[in-house]
This record gives structure tokens, sequence and C-alpha cells, in this order.
């Protein structure tokens, strides 16, 4: 588009603005196909339109949408709740490209209760409101499979699909099945339980799915005492049944306040890209409804835009009439008859805590579910943690980190383990062995392998880390601060793990001086920084036993005279151990080494064989 055609395009677009009304309503942009690309809603459409068109406009995205609008068009309504119900119609009919994208529920599971004569009720994923109706959708299945469950018992409703009416009954069409005679279904089919019976059933069973079992309870309470009163025992028996299963089942529920009844409750956790919006609905004291929706953010929308498409989108899909709406803070947004609470204490702040952590929980999982189809993912998300805690310049790819490992100064070792990606490297770990370092001097141990690792990268122009993590804590950070930057003139970050007074790692350290970094012992993050430290601990731990058994195993083959370094590494590749060559009968040292040094083994080992001259 030439600058002649963009200024046609924007001087059309404003005569378009200069004309609307400062009333309520929803707006559509359209591309150069006359495409809907975005809806938006508005308590004064002029205002909230035109502000797409000013100067001062910094959002990247903004401006990217501006310049596709060819065209506006615009629907007045009386009220804001109106308009907010219509944006979110039309945003569902068109799925414009830069509105919020809402990953709805439709892959979770609802129940249904079919429009027939004689009622079903099942689980589906099909939702058709001309079948029957459908309460859910249920993201925790196991709550959905409770309730069905406490139905089935309760009132056993028939499951069979062949279409079933009243005249049929009376005509004697149908026959019993199966459920009937392992009595899971009392036979409405064949009048076996009446049609009155049946349809009260039902409808008690709505109650349970609304939420409403406290009135529920109260009626079977009354229905038990009267049946006693007129001596039908067991009718109450039977009522008496059904009441404790339903007060069981409300007893496992999360009962809330009894003061509290017909409430809503939303929070919304927010990130970079998406938003998830938490819904509760709280019926006679408990919660009987609790679901996440997320929205995949397009044009940066605030909390306050999402939490107001949460609200209108849930509060229609599952039907609710709640007068008061509890929320995290005061939306921008007015609906008919309802109130909005913004608790800071009682039970209303707890609900509110309740759907918050419902919201976090529900976030966690998306991300451990894509992390698990794409584990790289998590590993990316962990290093711009780190990046972000010590406030490195580039994401730590490459870690490496340091141990030293002796016995009272001997055979004293030192390790290097490598990490990229968050993962081991391990064709990458080195083994040190302490040269200049007499005695255990751990500090200038660690001076030494810092100096000969980086010297010699430097040295074969290899790549060299994003960050070094001293296995250790402040003395530890210094030493490797002397050589990296007064050495070796090199600006790698150095972090430190410290240990507390019972030798357990507890915290971060980085800078200069080196300051305690905020992170949580029980994160993510830091077990993977102790995992480091862990390995780091093994690798040289094994070096160095290695090496100790090793000056074993030499010594005392080498004190035999007359067996060279040759006959004592044939002999320990063979047999592989000190113990195995001095139970070796003169046979199979033969084999091995030949008859004349076959015998000076065979003498050392056994020496009460030896036949020496007097």
């Amino acid at each position: 588009m030439t600058k002649e055609e963009n200024e046609k395009r924007l001087a059309y677009l404003k005569s378009i603005v200069a004309r609307l009304p400062e009333k309520p309503g929803s707006y559509q942009f359209y591309d150069d196909e006359h495409t809907i690309i975005y809806v938006g809603k508005a308590k004064s459409l002029k205002s909230r339109v035109s502000s797409y068109f000013h100067t001062e406009v910094d959002r990247f995205k903004t401006k990217v949408l501006v310049s596709k609008i060819h065209d506006i068009s615009y629907t007045v309504v009386n009220t804001e709740e109106d308009a907010l119900l219509l944006e979110n119609s039309l945003i569902k009919k068109y799925n414009p490209r830069y509105n919020v994208l809402l990953k709805d529920g439709k892959t979770y599971p609802s129940i249904c209760i079919t429009n027939e004569p004689f009622p079903r009720i099942f689980k589906t994923r099909t939702i058709n409101k001309k079948w029957g109706t459908y309460y859910g959708p249920y993201s925790h299945a196991a709550s959905m499979y409770a309730v069905l469950d406490l139905i089935n018992k309760l009132y056993k409703p028939r499951t069979c699909r062949q279409p079933m009416t009243k005249e049929g009954v009376k005509a004697g069409k149908y026959q019993t099945c199966l459920e009937y005679h392992i009595k899971n279904c009392l036979g409405p089919c064949v009048a076996r339980q009446s049609f009155e019976d049946y349809q009260k059933n039902i409808a008690q069973a709505r109650e349970i799915l609304k939420g409403n079992t406290r009135q529920i309870l109260r009626d079977m309470r009354a229905e038990m005492e009267q049946l006693a009163e007129e001596l039908r025992f067991e009718e109450a028996e039977e009522v008496k049944r059904k009441y404790l299963l339903i007060d069981s089942f409300v007893s496992k529920s999360e009962v809330v306040s009894h003061t509290i009844d017909n409430v809503d409750v939303f929070s919304i956790t927010n990130d970079e890209k998406v938003a998830y919006v938490n819904y509760i609905h709280v019926s006679n004291g408990s919660i009987n409804q609790s679901f996440t929706f997320e929205y995949k953010k397009r044009l940066n929308e605030t909390e306050q835009e999402l939490l107001q498409l949460g609200i209108i989108e849930m509060r229609e899909r599952f039907n609710s009439h709640s007068k008061e709406i509890v929320v995290p803070f005061e939306p921008d947004m007015e609906l008919e008859n309802v109130v909005f609470t913004v608790p800071q204490r009682g039970d209303k702040k707890t609900l509110l805590d309740l759907s918050l952590m419902n919201g976090k929980q529900y976030k966690f999982d998306r991300l451990k579910q894509a992390e698990k189809l794409n584990p790289e993912q998590k590993q990316v998300r962990l290093m711009k943690e780190l990046q972000e805690k010590l406030g490195l310049p580039k994401l730590p790819y490459q870690i490496e980190c340091f141990d030293n490992s002796n016995i009272s100064g001997t055979d004293a070792v030192a390790a290097c383990v490598v990490f990229k990606s968050m993962k081991p490297s391990k064709k990458d770990y080195k083994k040190y062995n302490i040269k200049t370092v007499v005695g255990p001097d751990d500090y200038a141990s660690m001076k030494e392998v810092v100096h000969r690792r980086y010297s010699r990268l430097l040295e074969e122009e290899q790549p060299l880390p994003d960050l070094i993590i001293a296995d250790g804590g402040k003395g530890q950070m210094g030493v490797i601060r002397e050589v990296i930057q007064d050495e070796l003139n090199l600006d790698i970050p150095i972090a430190g793990l410290a240990k507390n007074d019972r030798h357990r790692t507890n915290e971060l350290l980085y800078g200069f001086p080196p300051m305690s970094v905020q992170l949580k012992t029980d994160s993510e993050l830091f077990h993977v920084l102790t995992q480091i430290q862990d390995e780091v601990h093994r690798f040289a731990i094994t070096f160095h036993r290695e090496k100790r058994s090793k000056r074993a195993l030499e010594s005392e083959l080498d004190s035999i005279k007359g067996i060279g370094p040759k006959t004592r590494d044939g002999l320990l590749n063979a047999l592989k151990s000190v113990k195995k060559i001095s139970e070796a009968n003169l046979d199979t040292l033969t084999d091995l080494i030949g008859a004349a040094k076959a015998q000076i083994v065979y003498d050392y080992f056994h020496p009460e064989n030896t036949t020496g001259e007097s």
C-alpha cells in the first residue's frame, strides 16, 4: 500500500469514527477482503473506537491491527450488559483473527438428561440442546462420576436406548432387560415403576445436578417423618437410605458457609500469552461447579478485559443468574441486578482464594502437559527463569560446576560437570588430578583447576560457559572470580550454592559482593540447581575413589619383586582384582604370565607353601 493509499484509508475510517454515536454498543473492524478481524464493545462507541486512531497509541499489536482495518461497522444497544453479550456472541460466531481466543471446554464431558417421556441420564461430550438439558462441563472427571454414581444409586434411571412412551408401556410393547434383573433399573418399561414416580426421581436428580441438595434433604426428612407417623416403615426406610446417600455425598463436597447461597466467584491468572479465568458457583453453601477457561491473548488484553469476557462467557455457558459475583477487583462493567463484591476477609475471601488456587493449578497442569509433549519447552522455561533471577545478559545454555575431593590432602582430585539446556552433557565432563597443591587446601585446588580449565578453553578456542556455579558460598565464588576476571580477564557470570548449618543447600548466591537470590528451595529451578550440585559431588567422589583404589592395587602388586608394570596390568585385566589374583592357583597364573613369574606371584600370596633354603 502506497503512502497516498494509506492516507486515503485512514481518512475514510476517521470519517466513520466522527459519525459514531456516544452510546453503548459493539463495533466490528474489517480487512481489505471485508472479513471481520476484530470485535469490540464499548460504553461509548465514539470514544472507544476513536482511541485506536490516536497518534500516541504505543502498543505494537494495536498498531498492527489498525494497519489492517479497511472498514468499520457497529451495533447500538441499550445497556453495557447488552454490549458485552453481543460482543461475546459475535466473537464466537466469526472467530476474528485479533480477538482473544477462547479454548473452551467442548472436549470436557457434561451430564445430559434427555427430553423423553422417560428421560435417561448419562455423560456426553456432544452438546445438542434439542436432545436434552446439559449440566457441566466437568473439568474434573472424578466429580462428574461421583454425581452420576449418586444418581444411579438413588434413582436407578433407565439406561436402555429404546424410545419409550406412556402409551407404549400401557400397551405392553416393551420387555425388561438385564439391568432390571440385576436391580440397576426399577422397570418403568413394564410399569413396575410408575410414570409419576419416575418423573419425581428425575426432578430430584435435576436438583442434585444444580447443587440444590439442601432442599432435597429437607423434603426427604419431612417425607420420612410423615411415613413413620403413618406406620409405613419400609417406605420410610427406603427414603432414609436415599437421605443418607445424599447427606454423605454433600459432606464430601466443598462446604463453604451455610450463609452463602447462589453466588458466582471469578478469578484470573495471567501470563504473557495466556490468561486462565476460573469460575466457581456456590449454591446452598456448597460449591457445585468449578471450571477454568483458557484465553489465548492476541492484543495484549488487560486483566479487566479478560475478566469481563470470562464473566459473560461463563454465566451464559452455565446459565447462571446469581445476583452476586465475587471478584478479585472491581470490573469496569455493569450487569443488571448484579452486585460485584471484592472481599478482604471472611468466607467470601476464602472462596476467592480457592478460585485463584484452582486457576493456578489449571495453569500448572497445562504447562506440565505441554512440557510432557515438548520437553525442550520446560528447559527453555527454566533457563529463562534463571536468567531473570540473576539478571544474566543471555540465556544460561551452558552451565559448569566444580568440586574438589580429598582425604586429608591425599589423592586430591577435582571434577567439572557441564549442563547444556539444563541437562547433563556427560561427554564434556572433566576430571583433574591436583598437581600444585600440597595438603587439604580446597581454595587453592579450586583456583588451580579453574585456571587449567578456562586457559585451555581459550587456547583451543572452545566455547565458554554462560554461567559458572561454585559448589559453596562466598569463599569459593571469590576464588573463581580471581581466576576468571583478574587473571584471565573473562566476563563469565558466577553463582554459588551455599549450605546451612545442617550441611543442606539452602540458598543461591550471585553478584559482587555475593547476595542471596530470592528463590524458594522447593521450586523446580532450585531442584535443578541442586541436581547440578549433586552431580558434580558424585562425579568428583567417584573419581577420588577410583584413584584411591588404583593406588591401593598398584602398591600391593608393585611390592612383589620381579613383577613389573606390564605383568601387573595383565593380571589385573584378566582377574580384575588383587583378591582374585591372590586366590588363583599356580596353573591359572602360569597360563597368564608364564611359569617363572607365576611362581613368584604365587609364592608371594602363599608364603606358607614356600620351601626356602636354610
